[in-house]
């Protein structure tokens, strides 16, 4: 019966309700058994025709958040990526994270030249063996959209160019072998293909099924204040601001949440739920310089 309730998505697009999809992203957050059966039984009671997947969402995560918190903050975690922008430099910021634990140095934000012109590059990385990435952070605010095969051609274009400059950092020259393209939304299937042909290192929310941005976030445990329900939207803004963008550097710092005028309590119970971001343990996960296979659906 579910099946043939149509539902809304975030383009506005309509599609039959799949309870397949939603067990899925359940699991994903590692949701137990229990607690994915609880959900599933609150949506069947509250799902209409028409209700929005955000709604469904919305009512998941609450639910989650009530039988087993570790699993509503990964839950939430795509979204709370989404709510780094709007400028998307804060996103810039969060990739560079992701490099550093790789174990790179890193600048955001540069302008380099490459053999015919100058370039933005959202995220330079380099380590002393010699190994160089250039980063494109491509930022989306709204979960439905997705890279298309557009922005890879612009990327690849750029870093064909880029490849053929001579770059110094840290006293050592360096060359680009191969740039990364990474976002925080999901790639098309032509986008895809695209970046497997031509070698080009891709990471999206759900790409590659190993090493994608989820993987990499949580394995590292890189998860960004905006996934914390306790802090006013007012003081994330407020932090995003001050260029903090983790969890962690709350966690290392609470002064950081004093400097608000937040009070004692409130800054407790704050760090509290920081802590249960790392309830449950992810296997590590690197990103990978190798192509990754082409898939038959969109990643």
């Amino acid at each position: 019966m579910s099946e043939q309730i149509l539902i809304t998505k975030t383009n506005g697009e309509k599609e039959p309700f799949d309870e397949e999809k939603l067990v899925a992203s359940l699991r994903r957050s590692r949701a137990s058994a229990a607690a994915i059966q609880a959900v599933l039984d609150h949506i069947h009671k509250e799902i209409r025709e028409g209700m929005t997947t955000t709604y469904i969402y919305q009512h998941a995560l609450e639910l989650l958040h009530k039988v087993q918190k570790s699993a509503a903050i990964s839950y939430s975690l795509r979204r709370a990526i989404a709510d780094l922008g709007p400028s998307g430099f804060p996103f810039e910021k969060f990739v560079a994270e992701i490099f550093k634990q790789q174990g790179y140095t890193t600048l955001t934000d540069q302008v380099v030249a490459g053999k015919c012109v100058e370039h933005e590059v959202d995220v330079v990385a380099w380590k002393p063996d010699g190994d160089l990435a250039m980063v494109e952070a491509k930022f989306h605010n709204q979960p439905g959209l997705k890279c298309d095969l557009k922005v890879a051609l612009y990327v690849k274009a750029r870093f064909d160019d880029l490849a053929q400059a001579t770059f110094t950092y840290d006293n050592q020259a360096y060359h680009l072998k191969t740039g990364w393209l990474v976002t925080n939304t999901k790639f098309t299937i032509s986008a895809i293909k695209y970046a497997a042909c031509q070698t080009m290192k891709i990471v999206g929310w759900s790409y590659p099924h190993k090493g994608n941005l989820q993987d990499l976030i949580e394995s590292a445990h890189l998860h960004p204040l905006t996934c914390l329900r306790l802090l006013s939207e007012h003081d994330k803004k407020a932090l995003l601001g001050q260029g903090i963008v983790l969890c962690r550097d709350l966690e290392k710092d609470p002064s950081l949440l004093s400097k608000l005028g937040l009070a004692e309590l409130n800054i407790d119970a704050i760090l509290s739920e920081i802590s249960h971001i790392y309830a449950d343990d992810m296997p590590k996960n690197k990103m990978k310089g190798a192509p990754t296979p082409v898939p038959t659906e969109t990643a």
